[in-house]
């Protein structure tokens, strides 16, 4: 009875501990948005902490000794990224501009290890389906996505403007990492030569050179090649 009362009072105290530091690591920011350092830190007290709660052999105070340390550490770096830039560049991940002008870059999304899919989702979430409207998209360091669109395409309401509401023109993927998606050319009533006749006016010799595009029914289109640079 007096093991179980010890565990209980381990858990009791290095618990209560824990929380302290983990509030002094993550301040008032979400788990979602904590720098790649912070994280490792949560993940390492939790080991600690939690091989001192399975196995009673192990002494409690050097246990809560390393916890108090590794908050103290991860204040220091946390101090030396807020006012040392190029060190905060050494330990975090920078934005990453994804978008330009309504053309993917390819070798930035490659480089951030998403995929093209990865990508469409988070535009989505941002109710874009026409890359055609942004001037730039980013992926900020806590792995968001930020949007700025054309001036030209901020949000007007049809109620303000007084335009009746016409039928969806949506902007389908027809062509994705080089390859023709054919579900939905039936969606736009094309072929595939319909599709090599277009890309051909556009420059474009093959699929294989196109990194992503999209179409709808009146044809307009946007291309992001294999080769796009910001």
């Amino acid at each position: 009875m007096m093991e179980y009362l010890v565990i209980f009072a381990r858990i009791i105290s290095i618990m209560s501990l824990l929380l302290f530091c983990a509030l002094i690591i993550m301040g008032k920011r979400p788990i979602g948005e904590m720098p790649v350092f912070d994280f490792l830190s949560i993940i390492v007290l939790a080991s600690i902490v939690g091989a001192d709660i399975a196995d009673p052999d192990i002494k409690h105070l050097p246990t809560a000794f390393a916890v108090v340390v590794m908050a103290v550490f991860q204040r220091i770096i946390a101090e030396l990224a807020i006012r040392k830039r190029w060190f905060k560049r050494l330990i975090n991940f920078e934005p990453t501009v994804i978008l330009k002008d309504g053309v993917f870059i390819c070798n930035n999304i490659k480089k951030i290890k998403y995929s093209i899919d990865e990508v469409l989702m988070l535009l989505r979430d941002k109710d874009i389906f026409d890359i055609g409207k942004l001037s730039f998209a980013i992926i900020e360091s806590n792995g968001k996505l930020s949007i700025l669109k054309k001036s030209e395409n901020e949000v007007i309401t049809l109620k303000d403007s007084k335009i009746e509401p016409s039928e969806n023109n949506n902007f389908n993927t027809i062509i994705l990492e080089g390859k023709l998606q054919f579900d939905n050319l039936s969606l736009l009533n094309k072929s595939e030569q319909d599709i090599i006749k277009i890309i051909n006016s556009r420059g474009y010799n093959c699929f294989k050179d196109i990194f992503y595009a999209s179409m709808n029914k009146d044809e307009s289109i946007n291309i992001s090649p294999y080769k796009s640079i910001i």
